[in-house]
């Protein structure tokens, strides 16, 4: 057997294998011996048949058996033999199988790059100045009081008015298809809050309870296809009731509907700690992504195409979990899964470039994890509940992949706080930052 690897890129190698007559020529007799014991063929009882006829009915099923068997008795022992370790399923390429001629085929596959650390310390790297933003924290009371508002029905004879919800049966025709027909009864619509087609809402200003409209809107593109999309849609709209927003006072009553917090100063406090805490998490976690690239630039290498696939089919999936939990859908956001991929296959890579350097940087600086940052690890996931900590510990203990999973999490902070320690940090505020 003659075997040659070559080099397609540094993430790429080809192998091709050359199998010598006699050892195809075996396997081919082989093939058609087993067809004939099974082959049932009219007018011969089995196994009687004779072999000029087998090779005539069975030569499509023999090759696809020759193949399939030499490909494993041959690829995976030629790919030990010459030490090179795919990372994922080979892409081959074979010539016509025949009686009397060697067998060559070649199979494409991803490699690991070779990784050499070059430069990984005195990384020039800037970070967000926290600032305090009081603004934000009004924000999410305001929020707070807004969620907690009552609507409170308005006298007979009131008009709308931005801030109002309004009650309303509508149905819409698209001009020129009189027949495109749709609608809905008692939609709650908040006026001025924008989240309707552009114009709607403010069509409803001014009308009173059992007042019918009629109003002309562009549809969007989203609304229709290519050809309708230039069209207009034509709307009936009655309202049916219509209520204001009665904000409760920020006061200690309202901090108590909140469980733990007995005034108002303890409530305004807890949310000036979370946000606070949310905001040096947000710059923490920013100033990582900018340490792990820096780490990237300084570090050139080519990745596996398999492995930004794979990375890329992780980032997917996660936002489309991310977006079921909000109610929401890739469409409604004007994406699909091509349209993904397109759009953050910049980012795959870098995760891929990223982790692969933070594991070289693992090895080389022989960074592990111990027994009490195991615990610890456990103990943030249980969050100072015993009973749920003791269920993790037994967990991890009978997983050994969920727990070589979490120490290889372990160690990849433990390798960013290694670069962070010995990277040259400069503190920007956040216009700064942006204009870099």
């Amino acid at each position: 057997m003659q075997v040659h690897v070559e080099d397609i890129s540094s993430v790429q190698k080809k192998i091709t294998i050359e199998i010598p007559v006699e050892r195809v020529n075996e396997e081919i007799d082989k093939a058609y011996a087993a067809i004939q014991k099974k082959a049932r063929i009219q007018g011969f009882r089995p196994g009687k048949a004779p072999m000029q006829l087998i090779k005539r009915t069975y030569s499509d099923a023999m090759r696809d058996d020759v193949m399939r068997r030499l490909y494993q008795d041959t690829l995976y022992k030629a790919m030990a033999e010459h030490k090179v370790e795919p990372i994922d399923s080979p892409t081959v390429e074979s010539d016509i199988l025949e009686e009397g001629v060697p067998f060559k085929y070649s199979a494409v596959f991803d490699v690991m790059p070779q990784i050499l650390l070059n430069e990984y310390t005195g990384l020039e790297v800037k970070k967000e100045t926290y600032v305090s933003k009081p603004e934000n924290v009004e924000a999410e009371l305001k929020r707070m009081q807004e969620n907690m508002a009552q609507l409170v029905p308005l006298d007979e004879g009131a008009a709308v008015e931005n801030g109002h919800t309004v009650s309303v049966d509508y149905s819409i025709a698209i001009e020129g298809s009189p027949e495109e027909v749709s609608g809905d009864q008692s939609a709650e619509v908040e006026v001025g809050s924008g989240r309707l087609l552009p114009g709607f809402e403010e069509q409803l200003i001014g009308m009173k309870s059992g007042e019918t409209k009629e109003f002309t809107l562009d549809l969007p593109a989203e609304t229709a296809d290519a050809e309708s999309a230039v069209k207009k849609g034509i709307f009936s709209v009655t309202v049916k009731d219509i209520k204001r927003k009665e904000l409760p006072e920020l006061d200690d009553e309202f901090a108590q509907q909140f469980g733990e917090y007995e005034t108002m100063e303890a409530l305004h406090a807890k949310l000036v700690e979370y946000h606070e805490k949310h905001e040096m998490d947000r710059i923490d976690n920013e100033f990582k992504e900018r340490v792990v690239l820096a780490l990237i630039q300084k570090n050139q290498l080519d990745v596996p195409e398999s492995m930004v696939k794979r990375q890329l089919d992780h980032m997917f999936e996660n936002l489309k979990n991310r977006l079921k939990s909000q109610q929401m859908s890739l469409e409604m956001m004007g994406l699909d899964a091509d349209g993904f991929r397109a759009r953050f296959r910049d980012d795959a890579v870098d995760k891929v470039k990223g982790g692969l350097l933070l594991m070289a940087l693992v090895e080389k600086e022989q960074i592990s994890v111990s027994d009490e940052e195991l615990t610890t690890h456990y103990e943030k996931i249980a969050a100072g509940n015993p009973e749920m900590l003791d269920r993790i510990k037994e967990y991890y203990s009978t997983n050994q992949n969920a727990k070589n999973s979490v120490i290889s999490e372990i160690k990849e902070d433990k390798a960013i706080s290694y670069l962070i320690e010995r990277a040259v940090v400069t503190e920007v505020n956040a216009e700064q930052l942006t204009a870099a």
